[in-house]
Formats: structure tokens, C-alpha cells, sequence
């Protein structure tokens, strides 16, 4: 590699690592994720994400203008072949304090799921208990996963096309009972951005699969077609996004968000124009690129 390459390399990560600590930075000031002496639990299984995760909020704690601790969790389900020497040893490189959470939640799920059927759904369930529970005991204030944005937008298809909800992964939420709050910093960004950005890190990635499970056939395919439809229309994962930013609920049907029952007329208030003009409707220009086809999910 040249000079010239080097130093455009170089050029090329400096911008990225900007632009992602700009975008979680926008996100924790945005939904308020972190707050003065929160001590923020980041949970990390050892794939780009959360590892990307904890190294921008660990070179943000240095920058921000509040105090917050920082503490890293790993939870050792107990997988064959789990090389459980990674994540001790890496956290150690980066002189924080760390937990490594050790339960046996693979032979649960074994037990429960019959061979050849997914294991995510139960397995990140039993996932999630274990942490909430966790981030109490230590004093956690809030618990940091590693989704982004791409990870929301593709929940979102996934519980429109398979469950029949409008719902997607919230920026911050707090859990059912109160007790803990979520938070996700990666939100404002893109899962191609952090590919590169842990390559260039040469993070010791584990990979997700040692459990034997196949990943969701169903995220695989919305992956697909969100991953097409960005290629045909680059910048469309981010116009879903920020449709889940800006919802009318009066636009929508829900009867629990909005009262369509009672909508009694006012023709005292001011008047909407309905008509318009034989130009203005013929200068009115809709192409097929404002659709979705869906025809082939």
C-alpha cells in the first residue's frame, strides 16, 4: 500500500469514527440517555456492535460535559466451544471494570426448543431477565444494547409483517415493571458504518452462531429486502426510520391512540381549501419511486 493510500485510508476512518460518535452523541443528548452520575451497564456478547458501542462510549465519557461510569457485562450463556477467555482479557486491555455473568441458559433453551427450530426468541428472553436482574445488583442505572439502526427499522417489518403490530425497538424504554431502563446509543446508525468501523478496530469478534441455531430466517429475509430496496434508493432505511420519528396517529387506526368515535363537525373554524386549479393538478408529479413494491416479501 502506498503512502497515498495510507493516508487516504486513514482520512476515510477519521471521518467514520466522527460520524458515528456524532450520531450516538446525537442520540444520547436527543432521548436523554444518559444522565449526570448514571451508571450505564453495556452489555456486550462479544459481536461488532456492542463492541463498537463500548469503545464510542468510552470516548465520549472522556469528552462529555457530565459525569457517568461506564461498566461492562458479558453474559456466558454457556455455549459450546465459547472461547470464555476473550472478553476477560479484552476488557482488561481497556483498564475498566467488567462482569462476566456466568449462566446456563443454552441447555434451557436445548431442553425447551425442538432441534431444528430458532432458539433467538427464547434465548434473548431469558437473556434479558438475567441482565435487568443483573444491573440491579450492581447498581446499574441504565443497561446499553448494541442495536442500530438497521436492527430497528428490520423490527419494525418483522412485527408489521409476522405479528400484526406497528412496532419497532424505541431509542429508550423502561422495562414493564419499572425498574430498568434501556437504552440503545447506536440508533442513529447504519450497520455498514460499524462493519467498517470494527474491522478497522480489528475487534476480537466471537461469532454468534456457536449455539447451533440457525439466525431468524424472517430477519434474514426483511435484511434482504430492506437491503435491496436501499440499494435501488439509496437512503431509504433512513427515511423509515424517521417515519417511526413522526407519527399521526389520526392518520393511522388505532382506536387506542386516537378517538375516531368522536369527531363532531366544526364549520365555525376556519376553512380548508379542497379545490385546485387544472394546472396545478397537472403539475403535480408522482413517479414510481414514492411506492414500495412488496409484492416479492
Amino acid at each position: 500500500m502506498t503512502q497515498q493510500d495510507n493516508r487516504k485510508e486513514t482520512l476515510e476512518y477519521n471521518k467514520l469514527q466522527k460520524r458515528l460518535r456524532r450520531n450516538v452523541g446525537n442520540a444520547i443528548t436527543q432521548y436523554n440517555m444518559i444522565e449526570e452520575n448514571d451508571v450505564v451497564m453495556a452489555c456486550i456478547s462479544g459481536g461488532k456492535d456492542s463492541f463498537a458501542m463500548l469503545d464510542i462510549l468510552l470516548s465520549l465519557q472522556k469528552s462529555a460535559p457530565i459525569k457517568f461510569d461506564v461498566v461492562a457485562v458479558n453474559l456466558d450463556q454457556k455455549q459450546p466451544g465459547f472461547p470464555d477467555h476473550i472478553l476477560p482479557e479484552y476488557f482488561q486491555s481497556l483498564n475498566i471494570p467488567y462482569y462476566i455473568i456466568d449462566k446456563d441458559t443454552y441447555s434451557v433453551v436445548k431442553d425447551k426448543i425442538p432441534e431444528g427450530k430458532t432458539t433467538c426468541g427464547l434465548c434473548s428472553r431469558l437473556r434479558r431477565g438475567t441482565l435487568y436482574a443483573f444491573a440491579e445488583k450492581i447498581g446499574a442505572t441504565k443497561i446499553a444494547l448494541g442495536h442500530h439502526m438497521d436492527d430497528i427499522v428490520e423490527t419494525l417489518f418483522l412485527n408489521m409483517f409476522h405479528g400484526a403490530r406497528l412496532k419497532a425497538m424505541p431509542p429508550k424504554l423502561r422495562s414493564d415493571d419499572g425498574r430498568n431502563v434501556v437504552i440503545r446509543p447506536l440508533t442513529y446508525c447504519r450497520e455498514d458504518d460499524l462493519i467498517r468501523f470494527a474491522e478497522h478496530k480489528d475487534f476480537p469478534i466471537i461469532p454468534c452462531n456457536l449455539c447451533g441455531s440457525q439466525e431468524n430466517l424472517q430477519r434474514q429475509a426483511i435484511k434482504a429486502m430492506l437491503t435491496e430496496w436501499d440499494k435501488r434508493n439509496p437512503g431509504r432505511v433512513e427515511s423509515i426510520f424517521k417515519s417511526i420519528q413522526n407519527v399521526s396517529p389520526s392518520q393511522l387506526a388505532d382506536r387506542n391512540l386516537f378517538n375516531f368515535i368522536d369527531l363532531p363537525l366544526d364549520r365555525e373554524g376556519e376553512k380548508e381549501e379542497y379545490a385546485f386549479s387544472e394546472a396545478e393538478v397537472s403539475s403535480t408529479n408522482i413517479d414510481d419511486s414514492m411506492f414500495i413494491d412488496v409484492t416479492n416479501v
